[in-house]
């Protein structure tokens, strides 16, 4: 018996041996990008810390361990979403408006290609939102400033500001005992933190029967902003904005009550030229 024993502990060390090491964990990097076109419309990535951002979402359903753009992998049972813009990756909440129901999601991809959609999100991220079965809702996003600077701020390639200084010595340390030469003291590098992990807890919120709209682009001008109007043939409305970029002038066209006149109007935008429309909730 002792034998047999040994010689199974014996096979069992050796299929170990033989067995490849785990592969690394990916790391994820901070991405913002260039410039870059789908569906036909240039889209500029941009840091977009704070901002509120509403619009429909649509569930992501690719396969599994696909890479996303800062060098994650894709999980369909995931707290994650891709937007073509945000820089990556960011914290925030996503609101379904027609539910009331809140989220803390990762944005860490772009997408979708869909130009009539704000955002892409997990399977898992639709079931606890509680999307309608045609897979598309209405949503409000909040990316939230602080979280997003401190997952952001860690990562490799993440901006960090360049500030004149005096030169600094290397910090050295000497024995008052040895006529030795004194040696540097090595100083540890930053650490990265880890992809905060959410417990996907659902908040519960009131719904929202608010409505359909494209909007255009933002002017200085009421002028400008009633040509563009004008353009697109559409039944519209100048509006008047004050916020941190300072007063303007905005057209949206709508109300719209279906999901499809939605995407029907904001198809004929872009064919006029407004190639920075986009269907918002209002």
């Amino acid at each position: 018996m002792r034998c047999l024993l040994a010689l199974f502990l014996a096979l069992l060390a050796a299929s170990c041996a033989r067995r490849p090491p785990p592969a690394p964990m990916p790391q994820a990097r901070y991405v913002l990008g260039a410039p870059y076109q789908t569906g036909g419309v240039w889209h500029y990535p941009r840091e977009q810390y704070g901002v509120t951002l509403t619009g429909l979402a649509v569930v992501d359903h690719r396969a599994a361990r696909t890479p996303t753009a800062d060098d994650e992998v894709f999980d369909p049972g995931a707290l994650a979403i891709a937007n073509r813009t945000i820089q990556l990756p960011a914290i925030a909440r996503l609101t379904d408006l027609e539910t009331g129901r809140q989220v803390m999601v990762r944005v860490n991809d772009r997408g979708p290609a869909d130009v009539g959609r704000l955002i892409a999100v997990t399977p898992r991220v639709a079931a606890l939102l509680g999307f309608p079965a045609t897979g598309i809702a209405r949503v409000r996003l909040d990316v939230l400033s602080a979280e997003s600077h401190e997952v952001a701020d860690s990562l490799p390639g993440a901006p960090h500001l360049a500030i004149a200084a005096a030169p600094r010595e290397a910090v050295t340390a000497e024995s008052l005992d040895a006529p030795h030469a004194a040696a540097p003291i090595a100083t540890p590098g930053p650490a990265v933190a880890p992809p905060p992990r959410f417990s996907g807890q659902v908040t519960q919120g009131p719904a929202s029967s608010d409505s359909l709209y494209v909007r255009l682009s933002r002017f200085t001008d009421r002028r400008y902003a009633a040509r563009q109007a004008a353009s697109v043939a559409e039944p519209a409305e100048v509006a008047r904005l004050d916020d941190l970029n300072g007063a303007g002038y905005r057209t949206r066209l709508g109300p719209f009550a279906t999901i499809a006149e939605a995407d029907a109007a904001l198809d004929r935008a872009i064919r006029a030229g407004v190639t920075d429309a986009r269907i918002v909730v209002e």
